[in-house]
């Protein structure tokens, strides 16, 4: 958490441009500020042209700015507080975007600030109070103005600038972590939801089933599905209440995302082969604020999304809640082969007509902050429920009609967070959560892709002969406790030690089995017990150029369960797996704006109550599933430099390897399916980005690309014979790129028009393994590339900002496929509406 200081300063104002004085803290305020605060000093000021109307009407006027100046003392924003009109406020900010400051300093290290900044306009020969000292601060007159020795009379007038610390966003970049941080202001007022907007990113793909709602398989430098883990505030994001998966949860409820690669930190207390995404929701409470979004796609898709927050200084009380309602019917076309009068088949495009998805959710959380006995001890209360259709099979080539899917979970989780002296902070978490699924296949009717009932089944289900009814549910109780120690507050020797304890529970019944007296699989108790332990030294060198994170882990996991024999008998089942792992993440600041970072993790995934279980739908139980090891590597290059003439460039380039051993893959076995230890596998990789923004924020490109080698490395069990070939069914070379123009002031003072541009390449890949069958017969995907429009208009002023958005996706109509060649929509036209308040 950043510590902010609030200073009285002066102001002095000369004709036709405003130019601030020192800010110096009293005696008083030096003396109790901790840590030690350097308020930033103008180093050059930009005069702003007199505006002619005013100047002819003999207007004079004072124009209330807020600034953003950043690390390097650029000014970032300049807001108007308070319009004046007549033109003065566009040349204030104008100007004042043009300013240099010194940087903010927090224990020495620069760091953001926000002033508060009057503009004076006078007209020259008017007189006011006399200032009486020059001003401390400005090293030089600007350019254009009248000199110190030929200034005309000033005036004082107290302002606040506010010095405060970094960023959440700024620490994670500049730390040693293995991370990038993906802001989501923009994606906020677009029709994107977190899919789409991870899949923008370096090292990152993703790829769906379908439309909204349907399964997602995000891919991290390579390892995908349960490898990669998800977070939300740092609780895992199946115990959270927030829908079925990550690609669904509603962008406007996150505020950026931070995508952890192959190396994850100890205080997730996660175990994760591939990597991490935490979602990082409204970190702000202070005051009393509202949220809201409607959006209206194609193919019949509505979201919705609201928040609000109260904060009562008096008390410290904090009351917040959040809510959401998706619904579409994903009634899209697609291309498939149907049999004509012939009985031959023949390609013919429809319209899905059993796709929907519907899904809404509410949290409320109340406690309070900032107390002296608590920096933050909150209760937040969730429910979510969600049901989908299932269209058609996993290769698209039976289709459904009446084939469901349901889940709904509730919880409660208890937040403490605490800073003791000396330097001993603790952030605890702890939880319950009730999840239940629903699997109901009893249709008695096979359908054709024009969603007519051809044929009366001798039997329920479209899937399964007799059809099926399965519930499951499942209790999950959790603990995430932080503890960091720091000896010297400030100083570069940190320790910190994460436990994280998980107790899973999982009953079930099938109806069907039930109603025919046969004997019921899932109504066994099952149970998994797991705790991740996790130790971490933390040390910075050279004046904070270079860090260093050493950790070790220590994975323990227990299952305890039930099997049905073929005998109609339980046999208990048990197994104990002990694992250790230990890693290393170096980060050392070459310049200003060159850092280079290398880590290294020994990482171990425990198989997931899903794997060993089964969900009660698809998926079948494998009790003796192992776990998951990988050495994991990551090499990275990154460059960003000061805004200046020539604009604000920035660039990175990274390597990554995984030799993977044990890898758990979902295998078919019959009409469901079964996760095993199949394979070991290697994955190597290079990425990189690049990106430039003009003067004023007019104009910026951006472009990243990914090429990953996934190779089968297994000498033994039913992959050995596909020794060095590449893992069917992953792309291996993927490509973003955007442009996006930027006008202000159109129709009125501080609105935007944001025009973005951004296209998606993602090469062929083949959907079995390349040593079989014939070159010219393979299955493949070919390579895709598709294009997205967004206009987005936006108006802001002190306290309000709206936005509306008409979105266009896959601009060109192309056709484009991803699991196994299942198809996904093709153009979206999106219209949003947000309103932040």
């Amino acid at each position: 958490m950043g510590v902010a200081l609030l200073a009285s300063v002066c102001v002095s104002g000369l004709a036709h441009a405003g130019t601030p004085q020192a800010a110096t803290p009293s005696a008083t305020e030096a003396a109790l500020a901790e840590p030690v605060i350097e308020l930033p000093k103008l180093l050059h000021a930009v005069e702003a042209p007199y505006p002619p109307e005013a100047e002819s009407a003999q207007l004079e006027a004072n124009v209330r700015l807020r600034l953003r100046v950043d690390t390097q003392g650029v000014v970032t924003q300049a807001e108007v507080m308070e319009p004046v009109g007549h033109g003065f406020d566009e040349a204030a900010r104008t100007a004042a975007l043009q300013f240099r400051f010194t940087p903010a300093k927090r224990n020495g290290v620069p760091a953001p600030a926000r002033v508060t900044y009057t503009y004076v306009f006078q007209l020259p020969g008017r007189s006011r109070a006399v200032a009486a000292t020059p001003p401390p601060a400005l090293s030089s007159a600007p350019k254009g103005t009248q000199a110190q020795d030929e200034a005309p009379a000033e005036y004082q007038e107290d302002v606040e600038v506010t010095a405060v610390g970094e960023t959440r966003a700024e620490r994670r970049r500049k730390s040693a972590e293995a991370v990038q941080v993906i802001e989501l202001e923009q994606a906020g007022m677009e029709s994107a939801d977190l899919g789409t907007t991870l899949s923008r990113t370096e090292g990152v793909d993703v790829r769906r089933a379908g439309g909204l709602g349907s399964g997602a398989r995000i891919s991290i430098a390579g390892l995908s599905d349960d490898q990669v883990r998800f977070f939300i505030d740092g609780v895992p994001l199946e115990f959270a209440g927030y829908g079925p998966g990550l690609a669904n949860v509603p962008v406007n409820l996150v505020q950026q995302m931070e995508v952890y690669t192959g190396v994850v930190p100890i205080r997730f207390g996660a175990d994760v082969l591939g990597g991490a995404v935490e979602l990082v929701t409204d970190q702000d409470v202070r005051g009393s604020a509202v949220a809201g979004s409607y959006e209206l796609a194609s193919f019949n898709t509505n979201r919705f999304t609201a928040s609000a927050r109260h904060y009562q200084d008096s008390t410290g009380l904090l009351v917040r809640a959040h809510g959401f309602y998706d619904d579409a019917r994903n009634d899209y076309p697609v291309n498939v082969e149907v049999a004509n009068d012939l009985g031959k088949l023949a390609p013919v495009e429809v319209r899905r007509f059993h796709d929907g998805y519907r899904a809404g959710g509410a949290s409320v959380e109340a406690g309070f902050v900032d107390k002296p006995w608590a920096r933050r001890l909150l209760v937040r209360g969730f429910f979510n429920a969600a049901g989908r259709d299932i269209q058609n099979d996993v290769t698209m080539e039976s289709p459904y009609g009446e084939v469901t899917t349901a889940e709904g979970s509730a919880g409660a989780t208890l937040r403490y967070s605490q800073t003791y002296d000396p330097g001993v902070t603790v952030d605890a978490v702890g939880g319950y959560t009730f999840r239940r699924n629903r699997f109901l296949d009893i249709g008695s009717c096979a359908y054709d892709w024009y969603g007519r009932c051809f044929i009366t089944l001798p039997q329920p289900g479209e899937i399964s002969e007799g059809g099926t009814e399965r519930y499951v549910n499942q209790h999950t109780a959790f603990a995430r406790l932080n503890a960091a120690w720091t000896p010297v507050p400030g100083g570069a020797h940190t320790l910190r030690l994460a436990v994280s304890p998980t107790l899973v529970a999982r009953t079930g019944e099938d109806r069907r089995l039930e109603a025919n007296n046969q004997p019921d699989p899932l109504s066994a108790p099952r149970g998994v017990t797991s705790v991740v332990t996790g130790l971490e030294y933390q040390v910075e060198a050279f004046d904070g150029r270079l860090q260093n994170i050493a950790f070790v882990k220590d994975y323990l996991q227990d299952v305890r369960a039930q099997k049905l024999l073929a005998s109609a008998e339980f046999l208990d089942l048990g197994r104990t797996a002990h694992e250790f792992g230990f890693g290393d993440s170096l980060r050392f600041r070459i310049t200003d704006g060159l850092s280079a970072k290398a880590s290294y993790e020994w990482a171990t995934r425990l198989p997931r109550p899903d794997e060993l279980f089964g969900d009660g739908l698809l998926i079948e139980d494998n009790l003796e599933l192992q776990p998951e090891t990988s050495h994991n590597f990551n090499l990275g290059l990154g460059y960003t430099s000061e805004p200046g003439r020539a604009g604000s460039f920035r660039a990175s380039v990274g390597g990554f390897a995984r030799l993977a051993d044990q890898l758990i893959f979902l295998t078919p076995q019959g009409s469901f399916y079964t996760y095993e230890n199949v394979i070991a596998a290697r994955s190597l990789g290079v990425l990189g980005s690049a990106g430039w923004t003009s003067p004023g924020r007019y104009l910026s490109l951006d472009a990243n690309a990914t090429w990953q080698d996934l190779r089968n490395t297994s000498t033994e069990g039913r992959y050995a014979d596909f020794n060095g070939q590449r893992i069917p069914n992953r792309p291996y070379l993927t490509a973003n790129a955007s442009a996006q123009g930027r006008l202000t002031d159109l129709l009125r003072f501080q609105d935007e028009l944001l025009v973005t541009w951004r296209t998606r390449f993602m090469d062929d890949f083949l959907l079995a393994w390349e040593g079989l069958g014939n070159q010219d017969s393979k299955l493949r995907i070919d390579s895709q590339l598709t294009h997205a429009l967004a206009l987005t208009y936006v108006i802001r002023d002190m306290t309000t900002r709206l936005s509306w958005t008409l979105d266009f996706q896959n601009l060109t109509n192309a056709r484009t496929f991803d699991f196994y060649g299942v198809q996904r929509p093709g153009r979206i036209i999106a219209a949003k509406f947000t309103l932040e308040r």
